[in-house]
């Protein structure tokens, strides 16, 4: 939708280039709720797997920080305020300040 070579581009047919892991119909609250069991289960052998759960979540606390603001968009982010690693304290922090939230983690 970006690129103004993608209006020239067609759907492929080749399999590889089809929608895989279910990513195609679920929420960011939902991803951002993933264990990290679901996550090696559900992404095993993908390029989003190489990256590994903490940059995982990292980046969907991004993604929620830009979405627009819901109540299950802030405590999704509530829930991983307090998380152990201090990258993603630092997300969940900057997007709860997105929406307007004072993180209290």
């Amino acid at each position: 939708m970006v690129c103004p070579w993608n209006k020239f581009a067609s759907p492929s047919g080749e399999p590889d280039f089809a929608v895989r892991n279910g990513l195609d119909d679920v929420t960011l609250v939902e991803l951002f709720s993933w264990t990290e069991e679901q996550f090696e289960k559900n992404l095993a052998g993908s390029a989003i797997h190489r990256i590994g759960y903490e940059r995982w979540l990292r980046n969907l606390a991004v993604g929620l920080g830009n979405t627009p603001s819901s109540d299950a968009v802030i405590a999704a982010l509530r829930a991983y305020a307090g998380y152990p690693s201090g990258l993603m304290r630092e997300h969940v922090s900057w997007a709860l300040g997105r929406h307007g939230v004072k993180d209290e983690g």
